[in-house]
């Protein structure tokens, strides 16, 4: 079940896993509702989500465990999760079924999230993960469209077609945003075709 946490705690165990895995060597990109907040986005979500590498999952969490976290075996075959106290780890090596490589890893900045400096996960790739995240019966663009105007002037948009171009749902979006006219349609033609030409408007400040 997911909980709903407070602001302030979130970020706090967002500073003990980066202090902690930088501490064993282990490389990692803070991801998800965390990376949002780091760019400038909405407040984070209710979890710290944090990109490894398969290979290094299993001591990742270990490393936590050893500092008083709590480990948890959960069902799916892409993450490993710790609790700190109520506040839930993710432990993510396969998001979406792309493995987490140390490329992506590399393509981490060095940001500020509350109290700590941490590497986060580039906005175009943290776009790419929220839009691969929809099917059926999960298609809120709610929460997307506040994240998506917040980050827009930091994320390659045609990238973000190009390697979302497989999922209707990620396309959908796409063209919602481009009829909002907080992307170019150009930087998602010949992805997607159903984007209007009317949808050419400069991206403005909303």
């Amino acid at each position: 079940m997911l909980v709903d946490v407070d602001q302030e705690q979130l970020l706090r165990t967002v500073t003990k896993v980066t202090s902690i895995l930088r501490a064993s060597g282990i490389p990692f990109a803070i991801a998800g509702g965390c990376a949002v907040y780091a760019h400038g986005g909405p407040a984070t979500e209710h979890d710290v989500d944090v990109l490894v590498t398969e290979d290094d999952a299993a001591a990742a969490r270990q490393a936590l465990v050893a500092e008083g976290m709590r480990a948890v075996d959960p069902p799916e075959d892409w993450l490993t999760k710790a609790y700190d106290g109520d506040r839930l780890v993710d432990l993510i090596y396969r998001p979406n079924q792309r493995e987490v490589t140390h490329e992506l890893l590399g393509r981490a900045d060095e940001r500020r999230i509350g109290p700590a400096r941490a590497p986060v996960l580039p906005a175009t790739d943290v776009l790419v993960d929220k839009l691969l995240v929809l099917e059926e019966h999960r298609c809120d663009f709610t929460p997307l469209l506040p994240i998506a105007r917040a980050l827009r002037e930091q994320v390659d948009w045609s990238r973000v077609a190009r390697e979302t171009a497989a999922s209707p749902y990620a396309r959908a979006f796409l063209t919602l945003l481009a009829e909002l006219g907080i992307v170019h349609a150009r930087d998602l033609s010949g992805t997607l075709r159903a984007v209007p030409e009317g949808g050419t408007a400069d991206v403005r400040p909303g």
